[in-house]
């Protein structure tokens, strides 16, 4: 009888990396947010979880051996939009705590032979990039092989979310003889120029198979029209969309075919001073998820149809279905933190390529557990 390969879910949030993770047991989860806490028992009832602060657990507290760990950990301070304080800082030190617990399950003779780490991509530059190296030179000196991917959930679904995946392997696993698009950009390449030798020397071109072509749009995840809510006032919105975007506006209009964008209001500068514009995009993809901690306002959807422009905000069922996540799963009851659990999250599509591409291959030669 086979076995299926364990693993721990770190910085958990709603559970939807372990959604991803396809044939993978979850044994123990954690997550220090409440309502992260409350999302994922709801939806993940048999999974051991734990709440509470990665740098509040030991190695006592977590079970068995696991064959792979995941890390979400926190992007606030690595992300472009943030302050860049980098691993340095507390949220994004994070990362640090939870390599502390995996160098105490190595000494136990409990170690994962696969870690992951993902992040967003503002991590490969964070620290004038010694974060990336940082992280890269402490799996390195684990023993393992360390590559990174990137990922933009845009090859799966209808949502532009390009994010850093550094996966850390100890024995064999697919791999290329050298960078590979879209997976190993030219910022990626560049951030492995920069890394110390040693590292480059540990350092691995993971392979994956080719994207497919996306079948989705993101008309195709929206509620009907008569089931949300619709801005009073659009204009008063538009209104802050600059020139080029209100001309894009404008040719959805004359095209005399239902047109859905999605938008976001961002500041710019402008003339020397901060503007606040609508920046709007009919590419069939919504723009990225974000929360509030993240610099960014809430997603509006945009249609123009029948010589009118409509405007509402996306829904945090709607968010879901941009994340790959199905309508059976349990959101919270409030929008905001329905929003906010799908902005922090990563895309399950996303996890299930790189799980079926990478992950269960490196594990397919595992010893059975003793």
């Amino acid at each position: 009888m086979s076995i299926r390969p364990t693993a721990y879910e770190f910085f958990a949030g709603g559970g939807l990396a372990g959604l991803g993770m396809a044939g993978f047991d979850t044994i123990f989860a954690n997550d220090m947010d409440p309502a992260k806490a409350r999302a994922f028992t709801a939806n993940h009832p048999e999974t051991p979880f734990r709440q509470g602060d990665v740098w509040g657990l030991t190695v006592d507290d977590l079970p068995g051996r696991p064959d792979l760990a995941w890390a979400s950990s926190p992007c606030q301070d690595v992300s472009l939009a943030g302050a860049r304080g980098g691993l340095e800082a507390g949220r994004s030190g994070a990362f640090w705590g939870f390599w502390r617990l995996m160098q105490g399950l190595a000494a136990e003779g409990r170690g994962a032979r696969v870690v992951v780490l993902e992040n967003v991509i503002g991590l490969l530059t964070s620290g004038q990039g010694r974060d990336f190296a940082a992280v890269c030179a402490a799996m390195a000196e684990a023993g393992y092989m360390v590559g990174a991917l990137e990922m933009d959930a845009a090859h799966w679904l209808p949502q532009s979310r390009p994010r850093l995946f550094v996966v850390a392997v100890k024995g064999e696993a697919p791999r290329a003889s050298g960078p590979v698009a879209p997976f190993h950009s030219a910022r990626l390449v560049a951030a492995h120029a920069r890394l110390p030798e040693a590292v480059r020397a540990a350092w691995a071109w993971w392979s994956l198979p080719q994207p497919p072509r996306r079948n989705l749009d993101l008309a195709a995840v929206l509620e009907p029209d008569a089931a949300v809510a619709w801005l009073d006032d659009p204009e008063a919105i538009l209104a802050l969309a600059a020139p080029l975007h209100r001309a894009r506006i404008a040719a959805a209009l004359a095209s005399g075919r239902r047109t859905v964008g999605a938008a976001y209001r961002r500041v710019r500068m402008e003339d020397g001073r901060k503007v606040q514009r609508l920046e709007i995009r009919f590419d069939g993809l919504a723009g990225c998820l974000r929360t509030p901690a993240g610099g960014s306002s809430r997603q509006y959807v945009v249609v123009c149809d029948q010589g009118r422009v409509r405007v509402r905000r996306l829904t945090g069922r709607e968010a879901a279905r941009l994340m790959g996540v199905s309508d059976a799963y349990r959101l919270p009851a409030s929008e905001s933190a329905a929003l906010k659990l799908m902005g922090d999250a990563v895309a399950v599509p996303v996890v299930r390529a790189l799980t079926e591409g990478l992950l269960a291959p490196a594990l397919a030669g595992r010893p059975a557990a003793a």
